[in-house]
């Protein structure tokens, strides 16, 4: 087991789901986001590092049939497959690192709130835009929520790169058109709150 998987299975191993930085009770932005984007309801969404995520449950309850959540901790996943009980058989699964993960097939959307401002070391960028071209069809969606630039510098003792829309759509690369950009102040379980970028870019 690598120390990222070591850390994230350790987060949730001792900390309840809903009182980490991150947890939405909704996963509003996410949703509104997939909805602009006008994909069907047979379209294949992958969530990465969607873990403990209510995104899932979102998609299942507006009937979205194929569906994916990659998360390097299996804890994480664990907690969702046992909040949706039998409907986790609707979802595909996968326990990997998004940087050492060869997708197996292409998808429509490709959903990724807060995972890429992880991503401090520009080599592992490059990694992490190598997987998303193989992993995202042309003219599929691609939606990031990432720390804004003024946002946290840290989160779950770990550093963050903070984005605005301009600066990561020219990280991602001219593969990839900026369709809409929106802010979001998330409020923290604690009360703080953290800004949060979100775009949508459309896979040319």
């Amino acid at each position: 087991m690598s120390a990222k998987q070591q850390h994230w299975n350790e987060v949730y191993a001792t900390k309840a789901p809903d009182t980490v930085s991150w947890f939405q009770q909704r996963a509003d932005m996410s949703a509104l986001m997939i909805a602009d984007s006008g994909v069907s309801k047979d379209a294949a969404i992958i969530d990465i590092g969607g873990g403990a995520s209510v995104l899932i449950d979102q998609l299942l309850d507006a009937d979205f049939s194929d569906v994916t959540v990659l998360d390097i901790s299996e804890r994480a996943l664990a907690v969702s497959r046992e909040r949706l009980g039998v409907r986790a058989a609707e979802v595909h699964w996968i326990v990997s690192d998004v940087l050492s993960w060869t997708p197996a097939r292409t998808y429509d959307v490709w959903h990724d709130r807060a995972v890429f401002h992880f991503l401090t070391d520009e080599h592992d960028r490059a990694v992490y835009r190598a997987t998303l071209l193989k992993g995202l069809r042309p003219h599929g969606t691609l939606i990031v929520g990432t720390f804004a630039e003024d946002g946290p510098e840290r989160c779950s003792g770990l550093p963050v790169h903070r984005w605005s829309a301009a600066p990561l759509a020219f990280e991602l690369g001219p593969e990839f058109r900026l369709i809409e950009s929106l802010r979001e102040n998330h409020r923290t379980p604690a009360g703080a709150v953290q800004p949060f970028t979100w775009a949508r870019f459309e896979r040319v």
